[in-house]
């Protein structure tokens, strides 16, 4: 029954076809399900990347994901969706920022799992291990929180290539946030994730940000999608007095731990700025600025 689909996506342009919703939702669940084969799952997701994927797929993979994902509300809360592929060339700020937010009463989510397929990076689950977060940092491990995703993992990591799945994976909203932020490489995709996770969340900021997450390290484009309305803006840390050098540079776990648990100066102000990214977009003030100051 699996091959249906792998011939929608695998057999050439002259006789690929787009899945319809329930279409991808039925193929999504039998991979979750275990019901496929590693080599047929393999074929699928490699099809599906270029044949390309369409909106459609996206909405009926995310239907499939939603009937498996174990929600814990977590109340006041902002989730932060970070490559599953990790950070290869600057420390995480999820954790400095959530410090920053501490009497604001904000609560910061994010979710991690062992490496996916990508770019080889240093994984948010590797650095949930290894340091100590504050109160209001909210962790879910996709082990168990999206086992079924998770169990899927070495078969991804053979194939050894991004996919469809890397796009939709980042914002699984476990602790039903009502606000999202999410990074972006390329502004194209910006209109991908509007259309996939905008309906989902009374509020979704998307960020060009650094290595493809939400956090603002220099200069960048950011979107609010809003009550089905598209926004765009630019922030700059330099209007802030901040001028933090970005590493180009491969980081080690060491390094970037070290990062977190003694940062720089310059560092702090990053993740300050960040923070008041998020009290903006939370709406407890009316500007950036404001927010900047009031940390």
């Amino acid at each position: 029954m699996f091959t249906k689909y792998i011939k929608a996506v695998g057999t050439g342009k002259k006789h690929n076809y787009d899945l319809s919703v329930d279409q991808m939702y039925t193929a999504t669940k039998m991979m979750l399900e275990g019901e496929v084969y590693p080599e047929q799952i393999s074929a699928f997701l490699l099809g599906w990347r270029l044949k390309p994927e369409t909106p459609d797929e996206f909405v009926g993979a995310l239907k499939a994901f939603d009937e498996y994902i174990i929600k814990t509300p977590v109340q006041n809360s902002v989730e932060l969706g970070y490559p599953y592929d990790g950070k290869r060339n600057n420390p995480y700020l999820f954790s400095l920022i959530a410090q920053q937010l501490l009497e604001h009463e904000i609560n910061i989510v994010v979710s991690g799992d062992t490496l996916q397929a990508g770019k080889d990076g240093i994984t948010l689950k590797e650095i949930c291990n290894n340091i100590q977060t504050p109160s209001n940092l909210y962790y879910f491990d996709r082990k168990v929180m999206f086992k079924e995703l998770s169990n899927l993992t070495q078969t991804r990591s053979r194939l050894g290539i991004r996919t469809g799945f890397n796009t939709i994976e980042r914002l699984p909203n476990p602790a039903n946030s009502d606000i999202a932020l999410l990074g972006v490489f390329h502004k194209p995709f910006m209109e991908k994730y509007a259309k996939m996770f905008g309906s989902r969340y009374k509020k979704l900021i998307i960020v060009k940000g650094n290595e493809g997450t939400s956090e603002i390290y220099s200069k960048c484009q950011y979107w609010i999608i809003e009550n089905d309305s598209i926004s765009e803006h630019t922030i700059d840390p330099k209007d802030f007095g901040i001028d933090y050098t970005k590493s180009w540079d491969r980081i080690s776990l060491e390094e970037s731990i070290q990062n977190i648990n003694n940062p720089s100066d310059e560092l702090v102000k990053i993740a300050k700025l960040n923070a008041a990214f998020i009290l903006f977009a939370y709406g407890k003030c009316a500007s950036i600025q404001e927010a900047y100051e009031s940390l």
